[in-house]
C-alpha cells in the first residue's frame, strides 16, 4: 500500500512536469522517498514534545468559587470587596454601595450547595440565600466567571437577583 502512495507522488510530479531532467528527477525521487518513509513509519525514533500546563483541580476551583461567592453575598463584606467579587463590578458600584447601607442587607448570607460544569472560565453555582437564619431563596442557579485570575459572581447572576428585588439598572437587560 505504501509503495503505491510513493508511485502516486512520482506520477503526479511527472504530470506536473517535474520529472523531465536528471536533477529534477532526483529531487522528485528524494521527495517521494521522504513522503514514502513518513507515510509508512520509516522513522524508528519518533520525536515528541510534551507540554504540561498546571491547572487547578476541580476541588481547588470549587473551594475558590465557594469562598468568593459566599463573601460576595455576605452582609459583613465591604462594598469595595463586593465590587471586586462581581464581574464588571465597577459598573454596579452605585447599586452595591446603596445595598451596603441597608440594615436589611447586613443580615444576608449565602450557602453554596454545589459547583458544576467547571471550565477554565466559568462554572455553574447552586446556592441558597439567607436573611438571618431564614432561607429567603432556595436552590438558586448562577454562574461564576473567572476574570483577572479570580472567580467572580457573574453580572447575569446578580442581575437575576436585582430583578427579583425589582431593582432596575442599565447594566441588566430587561426581560
Amino acid at each position: 500500500m505504501c509503495m503505491s502512495e510513493s508511485q502516486n507522488v512520482l506520477t503526479k510530479a511527472r504530470l506536473l512536469g517535474l520529472g523531465g531532467g536528471r536533477r529534477i528527477g532526483l529531487g522528485v525521487g528524494l521527495i517521494a522517498g521522504a513522503l514514502f518513509l513518513s507515510a509508512c513509519g520509516g522513522s524508528s525514533t519518533p520525536s515528541t514534545t510534551t507540554t504540561t500546563v498546571a491547572r487547578p483541580s476541580n476541588a481547588e476551583t470549587t473551594v475558590a468559587i465557594k469562598a468568593d461567592w459566599n463573601a460576595f453575598f455576605s452582609g459583613s463584606t465591604s462594598a469595595a470587596r463586593k465590587i471586586a467579587l462581581l464581574q464588571n463590578g465597577s459598573e454596579f458600584a452605585q447599586v452595591i454601595n446603596g445595598q451596603a447601607s441597608s440594615p436589611l442587607a447586613k443580615g444576608v448570607t449565602s450557602t453554596v450547595l454545589g459547583v458544576s460544569k467547571i471550565t477554565s472560565t466559568s462554572a455553574q453555582v447552586r446556592y441558597d440565600i439567607y436573611m438571618g437564619s431564614t432561607k429567603a431563596l432556595a436552590n438558586q442557579i448562577g454562574t461564576a466567571i473567572k476574570q483577572g485570575g479570580s472567580w467572580k459572581v457573574s453580572d447575569a447572576s446578580f442581575c437575576v437577583l436585582l430583578g427579583l428585588e425589582q431593582t432596575k439598572v442599565p447594566m441588566c437587560p430587561t426581560s
